[in-house]
């Protein structure tokens, strides 16, 4: 398919591409962001993620991967000066042969399913773009069924968390919601339902280590924020709190490396569960 423009000066359209790049109010308005790199497009593409526009280099060759993606992929598409593309793609040489301008879906707490073995994380307030991108990464490594991001926060759509989550945000998903009332309400409805879904904060101080603590059940973690960790609402909502326990001097983790850790530990008690023989009748 020819594509249908070619841009090689920073025209209108192209600032507004760039826009998405750093302001969140014009991601909101056009519901739209940008994302690069085979694997994040391929899984893109592979869970139906809708795309708007593909942007790639109009002046290099291209490899197999792009041609064939410019050929199935019946989009919008333009050819990009690849000194443009490269700051769109927000490096300064090497521009990616190709740029997908996504949609962004509704915030929307039904698109995270919830069943007997329903493992959610919760992120309260984060303010660093790039561990929610590592959170989502880390949730897709161990089997999360969706993440959550509360309260004002950096943007789960910013290119910084796109780029760390390598893809894993299409694959897992991430719904952003103003307060913990609205996540409250979710899940009660599915508590009413039959789900017995337990919330269990992290913290230093936490009650039990989480090694020592059960989470082979339905279970939503929460993550706080980086610097004042959970807030005085969610403490009060959690049915449990835990710790990670460590060594050394240091007396706290990194948000993502926190968050890594006890999803680790439930995926490992998942699989230690669904391995032990069961008990004949």
């Amino acid at each position: 398919m020819a594509p249908t423009q070619r841009i090689t000066a920073k025209n209108a359209r192209f600032q507004q591409w760039q826009a998405l790049l750093t302001n969140r109010n014009k991601r909101q308005r056009s519901r739209e962001f940008l994302v690069q790199g085979v694997r994040p497009i391929n899984i893109a593409i592979e869970q139906g993620w809708p795309i708007q526009t593909l942007i790639f280099d109009g002046r290099h060759q291209l490899s197999g991967w792009a041609l064939e993606l410019i050929r199935t992929t019946h989009v919008e598409q333009v050819a990009m000066a690849p000194e443009l593309l490269a700051e769109l793609g927000e490096k300064n040489e090497d521009a990616p042969e190709v740029i997908a301008v996504m949609e962004i879906p509704d915030d929307d707490l039904g698109r995270i399913k919830v069943s007997g073995d329903f493992l959610g994380v919760l992120f309260d307030r984060p303010t660093s773009p790039g561990n929610i991108g590592a959170i989502i990464r880390s949730a897709d490594a161990f089997g999360a069924d969706g993440v959550i991001v509360t309260g004002h926060a950096a943007d789960v759509y910013d290119s910084k968390s796109v780029r760390a989550s390598t893809g894993s945000l299409f694959a897992v998903p991430t719904v952003r919601v103003p307060s913990a009332r609205e996540v409250m309400v979710w899940l009660e409805e599915h508590r009413a339902a039959g789900t017995p879904v337990r919330v269990v904060g992290t913290d230093e101080r936490g009650d039990v280590d989480v090694f020592d603590f059960d989470l082979t059940g339905p279970t939503l973690l929460l993550v706080g924020n980086e610097t004042k960790g959970l807030s005085s609402a969610w403490r009060e909502l959690a049915d449990h709190m835990v710790s990670i326990p460590m060594a050394g001097t240091a007396s706290s983790l990194n948000a993502a490396n926190a968050a890594t850790a006890v999803l680790y530990e439930a995926a490992r008690q998942r699989i230690v569960r669904d391995r032990r023989p069961r008990s004949r009748p």
